[in-house]
């Protein structure tokens, strides 16, 4: 894979994303940074990924792609090859939490969660991997969430299920594609109670007389939840560390990328069930004689 790599990022209007596309870019790749409504509700948005190109001469392009369309999704990475032949780099960052007892949610808010947060992961996969295939060569990147296998608080059922679908996803995907080259990476931000629009810009359940039946037995329990989650991290954690950890993984050879990063500074329990979890998978491979899918093929000498 080329020094300088060609590398799509979802969800990069702000949060992890925006910290990423600019973090990559400083590191000297040519990025695009994936937002939707680039002319309307993110124009501020791209406006300034733009001026961060030029204040910092650096080659940051925000790009038109809304990861619920597969018509969007075709067209961005369409451009990208169309300018440089090739995209060495996707990192599957857009994602929507929501905040809210569970049963208030509808079903079609939960099958809009799991699509924001799985099912489009799909589209930009299928749009870009035929490249990456016919390259023998490429990086996925899947920013997921401590929350598939950590402690898990109350009242953010449908996020939390949806960000597992992804990890789901991810592991597939590693194997499958291991043969062909491209290599997986999974990054595992834990709850960051500052620096993020996470929880700012949460969505809410639609059943609002639902979830007011809950308030009797779990009135306050949000405030309690995200006060003892800021209590658990540590005064100086910092979001960026998570764009930084991907900066990380894209420079390193291929063949010595970690599986999973976990940046959790709350320290959830995430890190220890996936280390056993994982340490399943490679020993199931080894019993079923596939232990070449464990790692990406590497290019004969």
């Amino acid at each position: 894979m080329p020094s300088k790599k060609i590398v799509i990022v979802t969800g990069a209007s702000s949060g992890f994303g925006a910290m990423t596309v600019r973090g990559l870019a400083d590191a000297g790749h040519v990025v695009y940074a994936g937002m939707r409504d680039i002319a309307g509700r993110n124009t501020a948005a791209a406006r300034d990924a733009s001026e961060y190109s030029e204040t910092h001469s650096v080659d940051l392009r925000p790009i038109e792609m809304d990861v619920s369309s597969q018509d969007s999704v075709d067209a961005a990475v369409a451009a990208v090859i169309a300018e440089h032949g090739r995209v060495d780099v996707v990192v599957h960052n857009a994602g929507h939490m929501v905040l809210g007892p569970l049963e208030a949610f509808t079903p079609e808010q939960l099958a809009g969660v799991y699509d924001t947060n799985a099912v489009s992961t799909q589209r930009l996969n299928r749009a870009v991997l035929p490249h990456l295939r016919s390259q023998g060569d490429g990086l996925v990147v899947w920013v997921g969430s401590s929350s598939t296998r950590g402690g898990t608080p109350p009242y953010l059922g449908p996020y939390f299920a949806a960000k597992a679908a992804e990890d789901s996803l991810a592991v597939s995907y590693a194997a499958e594609l291991a043969r062909f080259g491209i290599d997986t990476v999974i990054i595992v931000p834990g709850s960051f109670t500052t620096g993020t629009n996470h929880f700012a810009n949460a969505g809410h359940p639609a059943s609002p007389e639902v979830a007011e039946a809950y308030e009797g037995l779990y009135g306050g329990l949000m405030d309690q939840v995200a006060g003892k989650l800021a209590d658990l991290a540590p005064a100086d954690a910092d979001p960026a560390e998570v764009a930084r950890a991907i900066v990380r993984v894209v420079d390193t050879p291929k063949g010595r990328r970690p599986f999973r990063v976990h940046i959790d500074p709350a320290d959830d329990g995430a890190e220890t069930v996936n280390r056993v979890g994982d340490l399943v998978r490679r020993e199931f491979y080894r019993r079923v004689e596939l232990e070449d899918l464990l790692s990406p093929a590497l290019p004969a000498d």
